[in-house]
């Protein structure tokens, strides 16, 4: 059974924090649930912050704002610093410790810490880790069906087959973490 997301994705620039927020709102989209997705950029031209707060839940939505997230997605250190507070009892966090080298805990709150990116390296599909770190949230915390969010990720990676296939790999290597 899916349950209420609200989640925060957060990065650098070109570290995919805003696809895989889009992946994610796919994934409610295809299951008709109740959908936001508001990205948000530093003002650097790169290299700068950029993330996304996406809600899938199956009542309106009154804000795309999530100020209090039930999930959040570190994908560094900045990042994982800036949001963990915010973080609701009761919630999780996933990050990438590649990335998080320095993971703490936050009463009522589960921190899981992955190598993403290194996993995604030895497998060969070096800068996939925003979509491992999506495979472990589902993991830890089912927001959607698997079909869903597989149909998702074919449907915004889905451009190239070849693609596909690695984001495939990735989304598994974090569902097996």
């Amino acid at each position: 059974m899916s349950r209420e997301l609200q989640c925060v994705i957060a990065g650098f620039g070109g570290q995919g924090s805003l696809f895989a927020g889009k992946v994610i709102a796919t994934a409610g989209l295809i299951e008709d649930r109740e959908v936001s997705w508001m990205p948000s950029y530093g003002p650097e031209m790169r290299g700068g912050t950029a993330n996304c707060s996406v809600t899938l839940a199956d009542e309106p939505i009154g804000s795309p704002l999530v100020l209090h997230p039930n999930a959040l997605i570190a994908l560094n250190q900045p990042s994982f610093d800036k949001f963990l507070p915010t973080v609701d009892a009761g919630g999780i966090v996933v990050a990438d410790t590649a990335m998080v080298p320095e993971l703490r805990e936050v009463p009522g709150v589960t921190v899981v810490g992955i190598p993403a990116a290194k996993l995604c390296e030895e497998a060969g599909i070096k800068g996939l880790g925003n979509i491992v770190l999506i495979g472990k949230l589902w993991a830890e915390f089912p927001f959607c069906g698997r079909k869903a969010l597989e149909g998702a990720l074919a449907q915004v990676a889905g451009k190239k087959p070849a693609m596909l296939e690695k984001n495939k790999i990735a989304l598994e290597l974090g569902m097996k973490a």
